[in-house]
């Protein structure tokens, strides 16, 4: 394997803090996940890879610059804060000083907010995804086995676990005369931005347009109480559509003073671009979300979930009727994800699309994992992943088919299997697996804004819980090597 050579940054010794054992734990964990980062070659890897498949016309960063990256993006998800308080922290902890790079002997150089937002997208998917899998495939190794995690033998990836789960979207609850709220607050501070530029058109103050809306909104939350409250409500939403009318109508024009004239204004052409596609976005939806007002409150007529907007901001966000207890509806991208044995997450799917049902997921998810790991020994799910066309494709590739299946008849027969009952039995921690992920990795809700972008934060999560995880390993195995003899 070739070396990318570069001066590594001089780390001063770690604080000597006496307790408490929280913190304690936290240390041996970020002191175990810097080891296995360094000594399995994946992070050098990653910096030559990264280097190496920089565009020609844009000179690749600095082998410093990629490390440091790396490192902020896994305490994103260690610490689930937001950017400005994740910039905060590490100039504050002598110990993510240390775990980034950022900390010398005069003084500690911690990176800025904006920095952190820089570092995570610094990344393609597909990068931060082989990182990932060089990871899993590194403790298949018997010798990095032994040296990282002081296990006797290599991890093995040939038992699954899948399930599937909602990842919750970044919006209030989609009621529909708060989406013309919305667009009111979005154009209005649009407008008065370009105002501040000096670019006028005829009209008041913009502001009362949002004191306006914020009143009739109030009506409308009041209505439910009154005894005539649909026809309460029908009266208010015309008011909203003939106040959004009127915004629409002034936005539009400001769009256009701004397309014609946005070099009078001190803004550069991105700036501008910026505050012109936000208006963009919002008068195209504008229209379907009148219509949808009108027909659910006027019309009193239910639309389907495919013709619904639920966000003015995120058009990749999907109803999701899970029937769970806290949960019946929910409002997000559907996720999935499945383990090894020992819990390392292996292969993961946030579908932008409405989600298909989870027998469907099966097929690419074992042609996916053979082309990592190898072959698979057996492959288990609830009875959402069954489906006869599993059961041949799983008997072709001569997989133990440990998917519990609908059929009260033919689980009656499986439950005869020993092997079959053993591996259902280890599925029940994949359900916590997953509830343990999206509330220890992920912000709920998750705060990144598109796809692309929640994509992106779930994939640095995974990586995040997979060190964590290693590293929780090989200090309990540690641990047990130095524990006395009984």
């Amino acid at each position: 394997m070739s070396i990318i050579q570069f001066q590594p940054e001089f780390r001063p010794a770690l604080p000597a803090v006496k307790g408490p054992k929280e913190y304690t734990e936290f240390l041996q964990r970020i002191v175990q996940m810097d080891k296995i980062l360094i000594s399995s070659g994946v992070e050098q890897e990653f910096i030559k890879l990264k280097i190496e498949t920089a565009p020609k016309e844009k000179p690749a960063p600095a082998p410093q610059t990629i490390q440091r990256a790396l490192r902020y993006c896994i305490l994103l998800g260690i610490t689930t804060d937001s950017l400005r308080k994740l910039a905060v922290r590490v100039a504050d902890s002598p110990v993510l000083q240390w775990f980034t790079f950022s900390g010398f002997v005069d003084m500690a150089k911690p990176v800025s907010k904006s920095s952190i937002e820089r570092f995570e997208k610094l990344f393609e998917v597909e990068e931060i995804e082989g990182l990932i899998h060089s990871l899993n495939q590194s403790m298949a190794d018997e010798q990095h086995a032994k040296e990282l995690l002081y296990h006797q033998t290599a991890l093995r990836f040939d038992e699954i676990f899948a399930d599937t789960t909602c990842v919750k979207a970044n919006i209030h609850f989609p009621v529909d005369w708060v989406l013309l709220r919305d667009a009111t607050r979005t154009l209005v501070k649009a407008i008065i931005l370009i105002r501040e530029q000096g670019l006028r058109h005829r009209i008041g103050n913009p502001e009362q347009f949002i004191n306006k809306m914020n009143k009739l909104c109030i009506k409308m939350t009041h209505t439910r109480k009154r005894p005539d409250a649909k026809k309460a409500k029908k009266a208010i939403l015309r008011q909203m559509k003939m106040l959004m009318s009127t915004i629409e109508l002034h936005a539009q024009n400001y769009h256009e003073l701004l397309s014609s004239r946005w070099q009078e204004a001190n803004w550069s052409d991105l700036e501008k671009d910026q505050v012109l596609s936000r208006m963009q976005n919002i008068l195209d939806l504008l229209p379907q979300a009148i219509h949808q007002a009108h027909e659910r409150i006027i019309g009193e007529r239910r639309m389907k979930n495919s013709d619904k907007v639920l966000s003015l901001y995120e058009s990749d966000v999907h109803v999701l009727v899970r029937g769970k207890s806290d949960a019946e509806i929910e409002f997000g991208n559907g996720l999935y994800l499945a383990e090894q044995a020992n819990g390392l997450i292996v292969d993961w799917k946030l579908m932008k699309d409405q989600p298909v049902n989870d027998s469907k997921l099966v097929k690419d998810s074992t042609e996916r994992l053979q082309k990592k790991y190898g072959s698979l020994r057996s492959y288990t799910g609830d009875r959402g992943f069954d489906a006869p066309a599993n059961t041949i494709h799983l008997e072709e590739l001569n997989v133990i088919n440990a998917i519990c299946p609908r059929s009260v008849s033919r689980l009656e027969e499986q439950l005869e299997d020993e092997e079959f009952c053993r591996l259902q039995k280890r599925r029940g921690s994949t359900e916590g697996r997953i509830g343990l992920f999206k509330n220890a990795y992920l912000s709920r809700p998750l705060k990144s804004r598109g796809f692309i972008n929640r994509e992106r934060r779930i994939i640095w999560s995974i990586l995040t819980h997979n060190l964590w995880k290693l590293a929780g390993m090989a200090i309990e195995n540690q641990n047990e090597l130095l524990a006395p003899a009984a």
